[in-house]
Parts: C-alpha cells; structure tokens; sequence
C-alpha cells in the first residue's frame, strides 16, 4: 500500500464468512462482515446516470424486490424494514408533499439504484447529501423520477425535536467533499433526525467483537446475518443489497453457499 491507502471494495460473500440463509449454521468462526473504512457511498455511483434521464417518465420500482432486513446491536433491534408494513408505502413526489411535515426523514427508491435519503424542511424542501455536497432542493427536484416515502419509523432510536431536526439539516448546507463526516444520504439524514455520533464517519472505533448484527430476512424461518463492527458498515452493506434488490441477493447467497459445498467436497474426497 505504501503511503497510500488502497480504496476497499465489497468483497463477494465467497471471500466474506457468513452463516447459511436455511438458518443452519455449517461453518465455524464468527460471522463477519465487510469493513468499509476507506471506501465511499453509494448513491454518487448512480447519479451520473441519473441526471442524464432527469426528464424521463418516473422511474420503474417494484416493491416485491425490496430487501427485508433488521440491525441489531447487540440484543437490541435498532432497524427493521419489512415490505408488508404499511409505513413503506411509497409515492409521487407531488402526492408526498401532502403528506411531510418538517423534520420527516424521506427515502427516494428505484429499482437498480441507490435509495437516496433526505430530510424535509417544510416549504416544499429537503436537505440532503447529493454527490458529495450537502444541498438544500425542492423535493420534487431531489427525487429525480423516483418514487418517495416518509421513513421516520425505519430507526428505533428517540428522534430529536422537529425544530432541531431542521436546524441540523440546514446548519449543515454547503458542506462538501472533505469538510463532510458521512458517507452516504442515509448517514447524514439519520443523523439530523437522531442526532448520534454512529451515523458519522469514525463514530464509532472498529475494535473487538462486533456488536451489530445485519440480518436479511427471506421467509418466517429463513434468514442471513452477518456482523460488523460499526453502524457505518452496517449501513453501507444494507445498502449494497438495497441497490441489487432481493432477487439478486438470493442469487449471491446461493452462489456462495454452492461453492461452499464444493470445496468442503473436495477437501473431504
């Protein structure tokens, strides 16, 4: 590496230890997730593409292939996303207007893509960290095609006040590049809206044991986890899946397990 810091990329599930989706967990030693301590977000790597179909039709999402998932730190649920609730409900743009009130963190989903996060700051805007800059936009121009939620109930931490939740956000507009401490959209909204040191850049030392737990939930009996060492991790290998989709998660799962199945065929032979 000499002086220079290699950039990490995501590493398959055939390099990362995990434990079997069918809830048996064959292998040995802990299971470990990826570590994304030099590498960036996420939502930028889409957004050139994005802005190139800026005035296309709105842009295809299919709820169905959502990724359902809960973090957990250490016995507490902190996170829990399933598709059945009634609080994922997305929208246009324009019909969310309606529905926001200041302080409201908001999602932007399509499929293929990123979920972008935001916050709303009442009269029609949002805050949020777009390619490296932290902008204050009409909400309808931040979604970019893509359908929209309100997601304050996503995180179970107590959320701040409104006011300050606001007062976050704006405080914040015109930061960019270096002067930023998040990685991602997500980040930086939870962040405004919770106030924990967790969501930013070296919140937290990744040392020891891990203490958070992403599980991927297929079915009532079937689910995946893996273990990071810092909510930041957590929240970037949540939104790698978020971004393949369901379908495309399943697949690589599978894909690792299979190739499991095989070395440990041939080590046996």
């Amino acid at each position: 590496m000499g002086n220079q810091a290699d950039k990490l990329s995501h590493l398959s599930y055939a390099e990362v230890p995990t434990v079997d989706p069918n809830g048996l967990d064959t292998e040995e030693g802990p299971r470990i997730g990826v570590s994304y301590i030099f590498s960036n977000d996420d939502d930028d790597l889409e957004d050139n593409v994005v802005e190139r179909d800026q005035k296309q039709e709105e842009k295809h999402y299919d709820k169905r292939n959502e990724v359902e998932c809960a973090v957990y730190n250490r016995v507490d649920c902190i996170y829990e996303k399933s598709v059945a609730s009634s609080d994922l409900e997305s929208y246009t743009p324009e019909n969310l207007l309606n529905k926001c009130r200041a302080g409201d963190l908001v999602e932007f989903v399509a499929t293929g893509q990123y979920p972008h996060w935001a916050v709303y700051v009442g009269d029609f805007q949002v805050v949020h960290l777009h390619r490296c800059e932290v902008r204050n936009s009409f909400l309808t121009d931040a979604s970019q095609g893509r359908r929209c939620r309100i997601v304050n109930e996503l995180y179970k931490f107590k959320p701040l006040g409104a006011d300050m939740v606001v007062q976050n956000a704006m405080e914040q507009v015109g930061l960019k590049d270096r002067e930023l401490s998040w990685r991602n959209s997500e980040c930086f909204a939870a962040w405004c809206r919770f106030g924990k040191r967790e969501f930013k850049m070296g919140g937290e030392i990744r040392i020891g044991k891990q203490p958070y737990r992403l599980k991927i939930i297929f079915s009532d009996k079937h689910s995946h986890n893996l273990e990071f060492q810092s909510l930041e991790d957590v929240i970037m290998e949540k939104r790698r899946n978020d971004h393949l989709g369901r379908t495309a998660v399943v697949q690589e799962l599978a894909n690792h397990f299979n190739s499991v199945g095989v070395i440990r065929s041939d080590a046996e032979a």
